[in-house]
Parts: C-alpha cells; structure tokens; sequence
C-alpha cells in the first residue's frame, strides 16, 4: 500500500468525526466539508512519522481551520441567527431520533452566539473531549486562558434559551415554501423566510428574504421535480433530475416559523454526500 493510499485509508475512518467538529463550529454543511478537505490537505503534506495521535492531530487542525474561518466571517460582519422557542412535543422512537438531530441544529444557533475563541474551546472540550492543552494549542493561549473561555462559553450555553423543537412543524414551513416556490408566489415565499434569511451554497451567499424569494421564485422549474427529505439530519428539499438521481440538495434550518437558513448542495456528488433520507 503506498503512502497516499495509507493515510487516505485512515483519514477516511475519521471524516465522519471530523465533519461532525467543523459543523458544529461552523454550522453549515459545505463550509465544513471544505475545512475537512483542507485537513486532508495538511495531512498529505505533513511529516506522519512526527504524529503520535492522528485522530487528535486532525481534530486540532480542522479546529484550527474553523477558527480562521470563524474569524474570517466576523470580520466580514456576517451576524449569527437567534436562539428562539417552539413548543409542540414530538413523540415516539422514529421522532426522538429525529429529534436529537435537530436539537444537535437548536445548539447550533446558541453557538453562534460565542466568540470564534469560546466556540472552539466549548466545541472541541465539551463535545469531543479535546484536552485543554491541544485547545490551548489551537488558540495559542495558555491551557488557563482555554479552560476559561469553555468555561465562559458553558455558562452563556447554560443561561441561554435553547428551542424545543417539532419536526412535524418545521416540514410544515419547509412545504409551504416549496408549494410557493413551484407557483413562483414570491408573496408566499416572504411570508415563510425570515426577513434576514441566508441562502449559501458552495460558491455564493444570498441574504435577505427579498434576494432569497426572488432566488427560489425562479426556482420554479427545479421545484416540480422536488421531493421533501432529511438532508443531513435538517428538513430539506431533494431535486431529481430526469433518471431519479439527486441533482441537488437544499436543508432547512427554521426559526420561528420562518426559515432562517437555506444550505444548497450543488456540486457534483455533494447531494449524496449531504446525508438524504426522502420522505415516504
């Protein structure tokens, strides 16, 4: 087995984690599929023979990576979404699974509260038992200076209103979106987008629940060959193309009652890669 194909091997056994650390500091799909790829990048280039513990060599560096990418995106003065409270209960085993998903996206917008500092050290501690000595690392602070912005970040975690939530309602708001969206009711597409909606995908940003309408009323086409689906564990719209492959994939993240973010999976391969599960 050559070098490549080695470390490929190995680092393919640890995606699934990694991934799951660059989402929740970062809290969107593509954006984490690009730090993990930059992971891998390093990896290739790095000397492996100095790595005592790869899982954790590689979950500092794509913690190292979100946090430029955190800082990256405050200095462009991209605000956070707002934690909010739903209150319809969901019950039974399918719906509990289904629900730990999307409590996993309600912590998600808490996160998003932080600082790009307090959000690595909460993320990479608290959720991944990451030492303080390889967050301290990371932030190029002191193990002190990394113990006390988790702890900082634990108590504004704790203190804030983290939302119950109902899938059931939130298909709901996912369908009356893509019900207006194949009549191109651009009226009825503002009333289920926030007013600061953000649409992203692999290339591009659109914000705003004027710019974001007028996108998806021109998405009318696309829309009739739609299907609703989990994507990734979110409430999402799966696009078939003509043989009933997935062309494209969108997932939902609602707030409210209104949708908050739209995440697109264009690329070629990105759909499937983005965890569908259609509905029946």
């Amino acid at each position: 087995m050559s070098r490549t194909d080695f470390l490929a091997e190995r680092f393919e056994a640890r995606r699934p984690q990694l991934r799951a650390v660059a989402y929740r500091m970062l809290g969107s799909f593509a954006e984490a599929d690009d730090a993990v790829q930059e992971a891998w990048l390093r990896l290739s280039r790095a000397e492996v023979r100095g790595i005592g513990n790869l899982g954790g060599w590689l979950t500092t560096v794509v913690g190292r990576v979100c946090l430029d990418m955190l800082r990256s995106r405050a200095s462009r003065r991209e605000d956070p979404l707002e934690p909010d409270r739903q209150s319809v209960p969901v019950a039974g085993p399918e719906q509990d699974a289904l629900l730990a998903d999307s409590v996993g996206v309600a912590l998600l917008v808490v996160l998003q509260t932080l600082s790009p500092a307090e959000r690595l050290a909460f993320v990479l501690h608290d959720l991944f038992a990451v030492p303080f000595e390889e967050v301290a690392t990371v932030l190029d602070r002191t193990p002190a200076a990394a113990r006390q912005l988790a702890s900082r970040a634990r108590r504004r975690v704790r203190g804030a209103e983290v939302p119950d939530v109902d899938l059931r309602r939130q298909r709901a708001v996912v369908d009356a979106f893509l019900a207006a969206a194949r009549d191109g009711d651009f009226e009825g597409l503002l009333k289920v987008l926030d007013p600061d909606v953000v649409a992203r995908a692999e290339n591009w940003v659109n914000e705003g629940a004027e710019a974001v309408a007028r996108g998806a009323a021109s998405f009318a086409h696309a829309a009739r060959r739609a299907r609703t689906a989990l994507v990734g564990g979110l409430p999402g719209v799966v696009v078939l193309d003509v043989e009933g492959r997935p062309e494209r994939a969108l997932a939902f993240t609602v707030v409210r009652d209104r949708i908050a973010v739209i995440e697109f999976f264009t690329e070629p391969g990105r759909p499937a890669a983005a965890g569908l599960v259609l509905d029946p």
